[in-house]
């Protein structure tokens, strides 16, 4: 044990959270209402194990206790739906993870911009952006980055889909170049028309709707959608390996897509 109480390899619960709200600044970045970031359940208050996903679904959080978790970690909470009877299918993810003494902790909009933790600044790393910069205004927060590659739109789609394990859907010519490239991971693809205002040529996000694509089309703007959950296990990945670096805690990933 050390002076804490707390036997090696163990740490405290409260303060895993209090760095987590302090590197993500929750209380500065804005986000959804049915988002609520931060410590969403609480456990006994001590945890070894961390596991990282995408969404806090059920089978989620079965998996994340299978793994022997402590605390879950992930980009979209349990909240979403906003308020809701505890019955049915809420009522048996809350109780199996109470019962498992498992924590949850959610991090959305905070997780996709960080410049260093970020799904944003982690898929440009892997795409290799140069000469990066923050845009697309939100609240008064840029939930984007932009920067420039040096290839087509071919290399480009071989080089997502390699990144994200996964199918790209490109609208655009095949060997035009990339030019001034926006990534917003997620299902930014609602917002083609304003991400062609801010300067940019080519188009990276997770999802839109069927008329993002033939918008795209009219605006000349080049598009890859790489999948919303494909587009968001980077940062939650990332999170983890930085809590069991302050921790000494060990961690995993639960890989759970939806194929959107």
């Amino acid at each position: 044990m050390d002076d804490s109480g707390l036997q090696w390899g163990m740490a405290r619960l409260d303060e895993i959270v209090s760095f987590l709200n302090t590197e993500l600044r929750l209380e500065e970045i804005p986000d959804y209402p049915g988002a609520y970031n931060g410590l969403q359940l609480q456990n006994g208050g001590e945890v070894s194990r961390v596991v990282a996903a995408v969404d806090a679904s059920l089978p989620v959080v079965e998996k994340a206790v299978a793994a022997g978790a402590d605390l879950l970690v992930v980009h979209h909470g349990m909240f979403w739906q906003g308020v809701r009877q505890i019955t049915g299918a809420h009522y048996r993810k809350l109780k199996f993870a109470m019962d498992a003494g498992l924590a949850i902790y959610s991090a959305h909009i905070p997780l996709d911009v960080h410049l260093r933790l970020g799904n944003n600044a982690l898929l440009a790393d892997r795409l290799g952006l140069k000469n990066r910069d923050s845009f697309f205004k939100w609240k008064g927060v840029d939930l984007g980055l932009r920067g420039e590659l040096e290839m087509n739109l071919a290399e480009l789609k071989e080089l997502f889909s390699e990144v994200v394990e996964g199918p790209v859907l490109l609208r655009g010519e095949v060997n035009c170049p990339v030019g001034r490239l926006g990534i917003i991971t997620g299902g930014a693809g609602s917002e083609v028309e304003a991400v062609s205002a801010c300067g940019v040529d080519t188009f990276i996000t997770g999802e839109g709707p069927h008329w993002s694509f033939p918008l795209a089309e009219e605006l000349g703007l080049n598009v890859l959608y790489g999948g919303h959950y494909a587009t968001e296990t980077f940062g939650v990945k990332r999170l983890v390996q930085e809590i069991d670096q302050q921790f000494a805690t060990t961690s995993a990933f639960v890989h759970h897509p939806s194929g959107l």
